[in-house]
């Protein structure tokens, strides 16, 4: 007989997921939401991903800490994640920053905002508990992390991720031993240190923690009482524990989700408009590294009612056509040219419009006769018939948001002006 197989520490977790920042580098697609609510994939949220990852690794409850414009990602959740059930020992708790401390006090830190909801989160009875942000694009199962954690004896584990020194000063660094134990624990350090054998890797933080949670509530506590403290993981918590503690790294390679025989690891930070739009272009490619059609570890989201994608027109020079693109439901292309581009729900694209390299979010309507190249166009935009972009950079970056690469950001209100 076989021996049982151990039960999943999955369902002995919480996860509270940190959803509250802006995203600023994001500039004007942040204007109306926070980051973690910001469309991906063609029918997705940049937070569905952690969520999805929650619920796919068998967590079954939730917790989401909101604060930066919060009612778009708000309302996204209580529509799209509200199918938990109490009676399933489920719960999915929506936590925005309510001054629950003191009456003028928001969220002042990563480690607040779970310190402030400590109550809430002690009333699930949970063992452990995974930290997690809401706002990078990646599939991982997190009960390897949680097995790893209890059979390390780990104060905390730390996610991290393999990437090349050269660009890795921008990150949390750790600097491990042999066995994976941290050693040091660098924030964004010019001179990054080495794997052990790998003398061109550094090993980043993903900003994903496991804890045993009543060790947690202590840590939070004692972070809490002091005065100097920044009250952040990042920067506070990790380097005492790293110091005072027993800080065990994860590695992602170990415990990400690859599509079939792929050995790539995919994880991304959309968190620049230029690496936001190439993330969604490279959903078009032939093979992409990110797999939206692996049914066996399915991107929760909500899911809106639409009819299918339409194209219709079939004349020489006014045919509704898409190449190497993803059309999402509620489409209309109507006699006209799509290519390598990423469409969300409800976009009307009108006849001899020609849309190229292009990710435009929901309800966008593009007027006739319009030419748009290398664009991220916000939700809702109209497109005025016979506009141009991408064709004279200079130019876009007058009338639109243009990036280093020669991606224009264009919003509602970059529009209005041009008849002003």
């Amino acid at each position: 007989m076989s021996a049982a197989r151990p039960e999943p520490l999955a369902r002995q977790a919480l996860a509270f997921v940190l959803a509250g920042g802006r995203g600023s580098r994001l500039l004007e697609l942040t204007d109306r939401r926070a980051k973690p609510a910001v469309y991906f994939g063609g029918k997705s949220r940049i937070i569905d991903f952690a969520l999805s990852n929650a619920v796919n690794s068998g967590i079954r409850r939730i917790a989401v800490a909101t604060q930066y414009k919060a009612h778009s990602l708000i309302r996204h959740l209580q529509m799209g994640w509200n199918f938990f059930r109490p009676e399933r020992n489920e719960s999915f708790d929506i936590l925005p920053a309510s001054q629950r401390v003191s009456e003028n006090m928001w969220y002042v830190g990563t480690a607040d905002a779970v310190y402030q909801n400590i109550d809430i989160i002690e009333s699930h009875a949970c063992r452990f508990i995974v930290v997690l942000a809401g706002d990078h694009i990646y599939k991982m199962d997190y009960e390897v992390m949680l097995r790893q954690h209890v059979d390390s004896g780990a104060d905390v584990t730390v996610g991290c991720l393999e990437m090349p020194r050269t660009e890795s000063s921008g990150f949390g660094i750790m600097h491990i031993d042999e066995n994976g134990w941290i050693q040091e624990f660098l924030e964004k350090p010019k001179d990054p240190p080495p794997m052990p054998g790998k003398p061109d890797v550094s090993l980043a933080s993903m900003g994903i923690y496991v804890f045993d949670a009543k060790f947690l509530f202590e840590e939070l506590k004692r972070d809490a009482d002091d005065p100097n403290s920044n009250h952040d993981f990042g920067k506070d918590i990790i380097p005492y524990l790293v110091k005072n503690g027993r800080a065990m790294a994860h590695q992602y390679s170990t415990s990400c989700v690859r599509s079939g025989s792929d050995p790539r690891a995919y994880w991304r930070d959309v968190g620049t408009v230029d690496a936001y739009w190439a993330a969604n272009i490279d959903l078009t490619d032939v093979v992409p590294e990110l797999d939206l059609f692996d049914s066996s570890w399915p991107i929760w989201s909500y899911a809106e009612i639409t009819p299918p994608a339409k194209f219709v027109h079939d004349e020489e020079s006014r045919r509704g056509q898409a190449v190497s693109s993803l059309v999402s439901g509620g489409c209309i292309i109507s006699g006209a040219s799509l290519r390598r581009s990423l469409l969300f729900t409800g976009v009307r694209i009108n006849s001899y419009a020609n849309v190229e390299n292009a990710v435009i979010m929901p309800y966008v309507n593009v007027g006739r006769g319009a030419r748009l190249k290398n664009v991220v166009i916000d939700r809702g935009v109209e497109i005025p018939e016979g506009l141009v972009i991408g064709e004279d950079p200079a130019f876009d970056a007058k009338r639109f948001r243009t990036t280093e690469q020669g991606i224009s950001l264009v919003t509602q209100p970059m529009i209005d002006r041009l008849n002003t």
